[in-house]
């Protein structure tokens, strides 16, 4: 494993393209384009605010840098330097902004909700969304790119909006079972659209394209409800998060719960392999001198600026998770299942349970049953799977980096003059290659076959 020289950054605003040919970064109102494999800058813009939110077009052939506070999009082309673009919403002002899946279309949400508007980049045309409701993930598109779901809210009602992409032409408009909306979200296979009701209520309503209700699944009552959602990568499995600390995976063909996961807060080694991390601290070690006084000369024994680090597996009977418990006070209580995900291959699912943050679960797909624990020292602060095969990247705000695979885990420290600390990560496309990120610094970990 090798590891880039950091260079500076602002916002967590770095991405791979999804070519994976380029790395493109901001620095306040600047936006970064890189060579992948020599990290060379290719191209430099500047923009007329500060950057707060930057994403690739599908086909990595456009770059668009959304300024919030001055309404503005601006639209760069990788293809032709000369050509610009810049999208202002005026009055209506700006606060979110997204590329539509074919990468020639561009979405952005006007405050309050007041309306979306679909600016084409082909035809310069512009048509406008009315009553968009404001929630968690109130759009979503199909992975084929066909289809737009999006949610609205009439006469104190909720509705769902399905369009085609291709034309922007309402396909499907239909009212849905819910008191208040937070999410939906299509099927990988886009046959299926996973609708799920505020935190208030646990309520799950799965439709068809054309707005058929298929199955509704209700868990309990009368408790705070539903903190995340994940689809397996088949369309087979669809996993729910809760409150309750309790993960219920359905089926495809009944929409019944094939199996329902506990986080408890202690697990038995002799059925799960657990991996603690282990911290080496440096130690003082006492020196003798001649002709000095009484006070003692201390050194460290190793590098006084390294903490080294190791997994050990566990094996002594049950195992005590460490647990946080929330504050009743607080809004939005740290506590149920907030992390969800599936690997490519389907193999494995990983969550994290808010109210134990140093503790990762990764479960059997296939046997129903958790397989792995992994304790780590300090909270952890993003997950993210290997784009091709079951291997996890893990970061917890410190110098290191963690990675867990069926053959076992690694911890990884990040070789930077000073000290590094790895918030957020992301991926290459290929599986090669991942992001790491700290509040002002980036750099790149390029990948060899012993770290697979």
């Amino acid at each position: 494993m090798n590891f880039s020289e950091p260079f500076k950054q602002s916002s967590h605003l770095c991405k791979f393209s999804p070519n994976g040919l380029y790395m493109a970064n901001t620095l306040q109102y600047r936006l970064i384009v890189r060579d992948v494999h020599s990290l060379q800058i290719l191209q430099l813009y500047t923009c007329l605010d500060t950057i707060q939110q930057m994403e690739w077009s599908s086909d990595s052939a456009f770059i668009l840098c959304g300024m919030f506070k001055r309404g503005i999009v601006q639209v760069w082309s990788l293809e032709q330097p000369e050509w610009t673009c810049k999208i202002d919403e005026g009055s209506a002002g700006l606060t979110a902004v997204r590329w539509s899946p074919d990468g020639r279309h561009i979405l952005t949400t006007a405050e309050f909700n007041l309306r979306i508007t679909v600016w084409s980049l082909v035809t310069k045309s512009v048509s406008y969304i009315k009553y968009p409701k404001e929630a968690k993930q109130s759009m979503h598109f199909s992975k084929d790119g066909k289809y737009l779901a999006l949610a609205e809210r009439r006469d104190c009602k909720d509705f769902i909006s399905v369009f085609a992409c291709n034309t922007w032409q309402l396909v499907k408009h239909f009212e849905t079972d819910t008191r208040d909306m937070a999410g939906l979200e299509w099927s990988p296979d886009g046959s299926v659209l996973c609708v799920w009701d505020s935190l208030l209520e646990y309520n799950v309503l799965l439709y068809s394209v054309d707005g058929r209700c298929l199955a509704t699944f209700k868990a309990y009552e009368y408790a705070l409800g539903i903190k995340s959602i994940a689809w397996s990568p088949s369309s087979q499995f669809l996993a729910i998060g809760s409150f309750d600390q309790k993960i219920r995976v359905l089926n495809h063909v009944t929409w019944k719960r094939v199996v329902e996961h506990p986080h408890p807060t202690t697990v038995d080694s002799s059925s799960v392999v657990i991996y603690k991390e282990v911290e080496k601290r440096p130690q003082l070690v006492r020196e003798s001198g001649r002709g000095v006084s009484s006070q003692a000369n201390w050194r460290p024994d190793t590098s006084m600026f390294s903490v080294q680090s190791k997994y050990e597996v566990l094996t002594d009977g049950s195992i005590q998770i460490p647990v946080v418990k929330p504050d009743p006070d607080k809004a939005n209580p740290k506590v149920g299942v907030g992390q969800l995900s599936f690997s490519p291959d389907n193999r494995y699912m990983a969550s994290k349970n808010d109210n134990m943050p140093n503790a990762l679960w990764i479960w059997d797909v296939q046997k129903l049953s958790q397989a792995v624990l992994l304790l780590q020292v300090n909270s952890i602060r993003c997950i993210q799977w290997d784009p091709h095969k079951s291997r996890l990247a893990i970061c917890t705000g410190n110098n290191k980096l963690y990675m867990w695979s069926p053959a076992g885990c690694v911890s990884v420290e990040v070789p930077a003059e000073a000290t590094f600390q790895v918030n957020w990560l992301q991926w290459h496309p290929d599986g090669n290659a991942i992001l790491l990120m700290s509040k002002d610094q980036v750099c790149v970990s390029f990948l060899n076959d012993e770290a697979s």
